[in-house]
């Protein structure tokens, strides 16, 4: 008997269809997994905003030492001040021996370099604190990961994986999972008109 009352609420689940993809069954999206994925994007939407704001303004928690290791906090190399976010990284962070390593230091302290890797920690930082624009937004965070790890290679520590290929995969979780309905406006955000008629937003 337990199997047939199985069946037979598995029968009746309410589906959500969405054209060119399967039904799939609506589920509740408190559970314990939504809020481990909520949570997960909404602390690695602190870490982009949180790398955008420091290099913005050389609060010191990476951005604004100098050789000496003397803290200018709002100096000389804040962005808005005119310093670089990604010379010190792509001109000292590259291996001498990485086989990009010639593409890479020709990129630092280029100005759009410089924007277009704000625009992405800022645009990839509040996608993920909001919950909406997900798919965009995820996409952008595993490109910006997928850069930074061709950049370090040959890892140091490890032959396979470190903590910017982990981040592609983090990224790739958070947009397969729907992790913006939890926590966030992703729920409100898919409703829209806009995102309706162009569900790339979602």
């Amino acid at each position: 008997m337990s199997v047939i009352h199985r069946h037979r609420h598995e029968a009746t689940a309410p589906v959500v269809e969405q054209a060119g993809a399967p039904a799939i069954e609506s589920h509740d999206h408190g559970t314990l997994f939504d809020k481990a994925l909520a949570t997960l994007r909404i602390a690695f939407g602190i870490t982009f905003l949180w790398a955008f704001l420091d290099k913005t303004f050389a609060l010191g928690f990476h951005t604004g030492y100098d050789q000496e290791g003397n803290l200018d906090r709002f100096g000389d190399a804040a962005w808005i001040n005119g310093g670089s976010p990604t010379e010190g990284f792509l001109t000292f962070g590259v291996p001498a021996d990485n086989p990009f390593h010639g593409f890479f230091t020709g990129l630092a302290g280029q100005a759009w370099v410089d924007w277009l890797f704000m625009i992405g920690l800022l645009g990839i930082g509040v996608t993920l604190l909001l919950g909406v624009g997900m798919r965009i937004g995820t996409a952008a965070g595993a490109l910006m990961y997928a850069f930074m790890y061709a950049a370090v290679l040959p890892l140091e520590n490890n032959p396979v994986v470190d903590d910017h290929l982990v981040g592609v995969i983090v990224m790739a979780v958070l947009a397969l999972g729907a992790a913006g309905t939890t926590w966030g406006l992703g729920r409100w955000w898919n409703r829209t008109d806009v995102v309706q008629k162009y569900p790339v937003l979602r």
